[in-house]
């Protein structure tokens, strides 16, 4: 495989792990567990509610950071970097 391939391979590799990650907050956690993560209460509000409305946007945010730290390292690993 060219130098090229793998680095575009580990890219799409690490965007699919983060995407799974995110649908999984935000599908799982907002959509299919909402009723059994609201009988948890943070703060007064339910916990399911909490990830429909913001939880899935914090992490997506929180997604983003991991995705700037992992890809320079990844081009400094194929000495792509800057």
């Amino acid at each position: 495989m060219s130098k090229n391939n793998a680095y575009w391979s580990a890219n799409v590799s690490l965007m699919i792990k983060l995407l799974v990650v995110w649908f999984a907050v935000s599908f799982g956690c907002g959509i299919l567990l909402v009723d059994v993560l609201n009988n948890i209460q943070i703060g007064g509000y339910k916990l399911g509610f909490w990830f429909a409305q913001q939880g899935a946007i914090y992490t997506f945010v929180v997604l983003i950071f991991i995705y700037a730290k992992k890809m320079a390292a990844l081009d400094i690993e194929h000495g792509v970097d800057e």
